[in-house]
């Protein structure tokens, strides 16, 4: 049961000024009761933040970012034109980041519809009607009015609701952030893995063309009868072998650019993307503490938002306890026809206000808090879980930019001690000292050492590039303050 009372009175050929009195008197009144609210305090659930990142070690000093990096475009950082101008056109192009800018004006609007329920609604009415039968002439009517409604916002309801629909728009504009971040963070990841395929079918073109020297080699100490068939074959196999290798690297270098065409919202038949030198730039990151994360990765900014949004919320359920006030007012002026409407004397005005509480419904308004509140815990085990993922996420790439800055240049040694061993063991197979096996066991291992070196090369690129993406992508962090 829902009482209600109203007061609707109604005079013809009476004055306005009432009207707008009582109208004035009844908007103070609830402006003065529309300053409560029901909501909780929001406050940002609290995290564990560490004093500084366990794996970094002597991998980073804590310093302020100077002004080489301290931007956006993050991967410039790579000094490589055209990822820049590929990076650029994902930003434009990418049909994910599209959906999620589409998002944003979704959630703006529906902001603008919440906020357009705090004033009141006004609506007009112009009307004419004509009747007539038989040998009568006809009669008609015209009528002119105009209609006000407005829900006084006592316990904030209609307040908490915008400041909900606010926050869901603020982590709309994360999400963005987020796909931004992320489809250009997979732009890098295949435009480098695409320029290491380059660089390796490279060095193993230059093998190719070496082994194919070692086949004709054998083959001609075979023709003299000085070397056994067996040597001839060997060549052969590490030569075929080779060759099957870039064909591998080929069809990988085709997926990776594929991958790029569709980032940057094209068909992979309608892109190319020809051959060129690999730029192998490892950016120095600044130091960071634990705590920059929650501002700068927008995963965690929309996860917050969601939170401050959940809280919102338990307001809006809240006040449902509470009665709710509604005031309503009317003018209206009617005639015989629409010619002599503004000079008849007539009319009509009205004003109501209705208070209404609900008295009884089974607990359902209980239940709604009930499950607001609940909302609101999992938003809060979420935030706090993104947080603890995202320090997990940076650990284990401190950990292997770590290993692999260690792992570098214990490759190059064993890389320049490969080749030495290599050279020497052709030399000595030409002068009949060792057989060819000895050979192809050289040639096969500094292959191996020049393939681990520069895959390791592409390792590092990429784990700089993860550990920006897991920091947020550059040191603007501006946008995702509240407030800002």
């Amino acid at each position: 049961m829902t009482p209600s009372f109203a007061f609707s009175p109604s005079l013809r050929a009476a004055r306005p000024a009432p009207l707008l009195r009582s109208l004035a008197l009844a908007l103070c009144c609830a402006g003065l009761l529309s300053a409560c609210s029901v909501a909780p305090v929001y406050q940002v659930p609290t995290t564990p933040a560490p004093a500084s990142f366990k794996e970094a070690g002597a991998l980073w000093q804590s310093a302020q970012p100077n002004d080489a990096v301290d931007r956006g475009d993050w991967w410039t950082l790579f000094a490589d034109e055209q990822l820049n101008q590929l990076a650029a056109q994902v930003q434009v192009d990418n049909q994910n980041i599209a959906a999620a800018a589409a998002a944003v004006q979704q959630a703006q609007a529906a902001l603008r519809v919440e906020q357009a329920g705090l004033l009141p609604s006004v609506n007009g009415t112009l009307g004419q009607t004509r009747q007539g039968g038989g040998q009568s002439n006809g009669n008609g009517s015209a009528s002119l009015g105009i209609s006000a409604a407005w829900d006084a916002d006592l316990w904030g309801r209609l307040r908490e609701s915008v400041s909900a629909a606010q926050s869901s728009a603020q982590a709309s504009e994360a999400d963005l952030a987020a796909a931004r971040l992320s489809a250009v963070g997979s732009l890098v990841q295949n435009y480098f893995r695409l320029r290491e395929a380059d660089a390796e079918m490279q060095i193993l073109q230059q093998s190719i063309e070496g082994y194919q020297r070692s086949l004709r080699i054998a083959q001609n100490r075979y023709d003299v009868g000085v070397e056994a068939r067996t040597a001839v074959l060997q060549a052969q196999t590490t030569l075929t072998n080779t060759q099957a290798s870039v064909e591998s690297l080929r069809q990988s270098r085709q997926t990776y650019e594929h991958a790029i065409a569709v980032l940057t919202g094209q068909a992979p038949a309608q892109f190319d993307l020809p051959p060129a030198a690999w730029n192998v730039t490892v950016p120095e990151i600044p130091g960071v503490v634990p705590s920059t994360l929650l501002e700068r990765r927008p995963d965690i900014a929309a996860a917050e938002r969601a939170v401050a949004a959940a809280n919102a919320q338990i307001g809006v359920a809240q006040a449902a306890y509470y009665p709710s006030l509604s005031l309503s007012g009317s003018l209206n002026r009617s005639g015989s026809n629409l010619g002599n409407l503004f000079s008849a004397s007539g009319l009509l005005w009205s004003l109501g206000a209705s208070l209404s509480q609900s008295i009884f419904n089974a607990g359902a308004t209980t239940a709604q808090v009930d499950s607001a509140r609940a909302a609101h815990a999992a938003r809060t085990a979420t935030y706090r879980q993104s947080v603890l993922a995202a320090f997990q996420a940076v650990e284990d790439v401190l950990s292997n930019v770590a290993a692999l800055n260690a792992q570098k240049p214990l490759l190059q040694q064993s890389l320049d001690s490969a080749e030495k061993v290599e050279q020497q063991m052709l030399n000595r197979y030409q002068q009949g000292q060792v057989p060819y096996t000895d050979v192809v066991t050289a040639q096969a291992t500094a292959l191996s050492a020049r393939r681990s070196l520069i895959q390791l090369q592409l390792n590092q690129q990429l784990a700089a590039a993860q550990l920006i993406q897991e920091l947020g992508g550059g040191w603007h962090a501006d946008w995702m303050k509240p407030g800002a």
